[in-house]
């Protein structure tokens, strides 16, 4: 039963089973209450269930009909409400930057088009209103850009470009990075092939990763990440929500991953996360997931 409460998701099976086989043995759940410290506390004559612990096992209910709802969902509808619920429900803004950098430039005009039907704004104003921090410029440009998505790249501009990059790092320094419009102007609509190859030359003439000299900046580094290795971002991010100790919100993140990259490049980020990790995605998922949530996750991410 224990096994059942524990880690992403609940145990719908082992539940339901306790129920039928506890049925005349009330004993049995005053020893599972016992046995909880964390979840039940004595209060009185009786092991009061933490408010806490009542508000985790919803959520936790909740994770497989989520899933299940997001799954179903037009792609452009999905990204639209996790924006919406970025700017209005304090939820970290890295989700923004993901949506506007990892998806196509059609995929991303998608949302904003779902965006104004759903919520009767734009994506971009309400980005503008909401985002009060120094990198506000930098995520409306992300939002409303629309990238060419061509194989073309002027290799001498990708060249200045990372010099442009490597001049502003030195001279404005990461904390004011955000603020430069050369970067934003960069960063913001350049396809995604000229950036990688941009970044490819800010390695060779600065003898390391742009990342690296990014410091502690994490939009700026967020956005890098996003356009140069979508694949790899990911991983880092499932990573995360994997670990022991997550909160709600990181742990919310494996969710929105599986269900948004599926059917785009779920075989490349588990290579990615292989890679990373020395470990396959889908037993490490298998060994920190429970019941039907557990079972949709596998079914998503392909065994």
């Amino acid at each position: 039963m224990g096994q059942g409460l524990g880690g992403l998701g609940v145990d719908e099976e082992a539940l339901v089973s306790a129920l039928g086989k506890w049925r005349h043995q009330p004993e049995k759940r005053a020893q599972l209450r016992k046995s909880f410290a964390g979840f039940f506390t004595a209060d009185g004559g009786f092991e009061r269930f933490e408010d806490d612990y009542i508000h985790y096992l919803k959520i936790e209910f909740a994770r497989f009909k989520n899933i299940m709802v997001l799954w179903a969902m037009h792609p452009w509808e999905r990204d639209a409400r996790w924006a919406n619920d970025v700017l209005h429900k304090a939820h970290p803004f890295d989700i923004i930057v993901e949506i506007a950098c990892t998806r196509s430039s059609e995929e991303l005009l998608g949302a904003r088009i779902a965006y104004h039907a759903l919520f009767h704004r734009s994506l971009e104003e309400d980005v503008a209103y909401h985002v009060r921090e120094n990198f506000s410029n930098l995520l409306v440009g992300l939002v409303s850009a629309y990238r060419y998505e061509g194989d073309s790249i002027n290799e001498e501009m990708a060249k200045s470009e990372a010099k442009t990059l490597g001049t502003a790092i030195k001279s404005a320094g990461v904390r004011n990075l955000v603020e430069n419009g050369e970067v934003i102007r960069i960063l913001t609509t350049r396809s995604k092939p000229h950036l990688r190859v941009t970044f490819k030359y800010y390695r060779e003439m600065y003898g390391k990763s742009i990342e690296e000299d990014l410091g502690d900046e994490l939009c700026l580094q967020e956005t890098v990440q996003c356009l140069d290795s979508p694949p790899k971002y990911f991983s880092k991010v499932m990573d995360e929500t994997l670990k022991d100790g997550a909160d709600k919100n990181t742990k919310d993140a494996l969710t929105r991953v599986i269900v948004s990259r599926a059917d785009v490049d779920m075989e490349e980020i588990k290579a990615a996360y292989h890679e990373q990790y020395g470990a396959q995605l889908e037993d490490v998922i298998a060994m920190k997931t429970l019941g039907n949530y557990r079972d949709a996750l596998l079914s998503l991410v392909g065994q």
